[in-house]
């Protein structure tokens, strides 16, 4: 499990994000153009399952159904332990959003071509929460320069830094 500071010195481990899961693939598939932070409404053995680093988003999608938000598709797979007591893997998720957020989520999506997309989930001081994205789908051509980019960034860098290391060698 991938844990990152949210502060510069954090305190104790409640101040810390513990990365559960996350999509990479959204990234390269949509473009995005604002993000959210969202609480998620949970069974006890969801949480249970997600405690021990297991989780999807890569079919995951969020939808906003009357005036409530909902993930779709998300796997959280069955707790080990649990017995009759156990969640279906693939249900809709209740997501936990401001009123004023959710009317502006509303008012963006009825433009064509958006989409709501989970980046990460994680836990923030003992809440698990949900990183959604306002994002718009990204033709094939634009994929490919993103790739084209990223390998240019990528090739540079390498220059920079062999140009730095022959630099250092000579000053020796």
């Amino acid at each position: 499990m991938k844990t990152t500071r949210t502060k510069a010195k954090a305190k104790d481990d409640k101040d810390v994000r513990k990365l559960i899961a996350q999509n990479k693939r959204a990234r390269h598939d949509y473009v995005i153009l604002d993000t959210y932070e969202c609480g998620l409404v949970l069974t006890g053995t969801e949480v249970k399952s997600l405690r021990q680093g297991r989780a999807s988003l890569v079919d995951g999608f969020a939808q906003i159904e009357g005036s409530e938000a909902w993930l779709h598709n998300v796997h959280i797979p069955e707790y080990a332990q649990g017995t009759w007591t156990n969640h279906a893997a693939r249900r809709k998720r209740k997501l936990l959003l401001h009123r004023a957020e959710i009317d502006k989520l509303v008012g963006k999506l009825q433009e064509t071509g958006l989409t709501l997309v989970p980046l990460q989930l994680y836990f923030f001081k003992g809440r698990a929460k949900v990183e959604i994205a306002l994002a718009r789908g990204k033709k094939e051509y634009d994929k490919r320069q993103t790739l084209r980019e990223k390998q240019d960034r990528r090739e540079a860098d390498r220059a920079v830094s062999a140009a730095r290391r022959r630099q250092r060698a000579g000053a020796r």
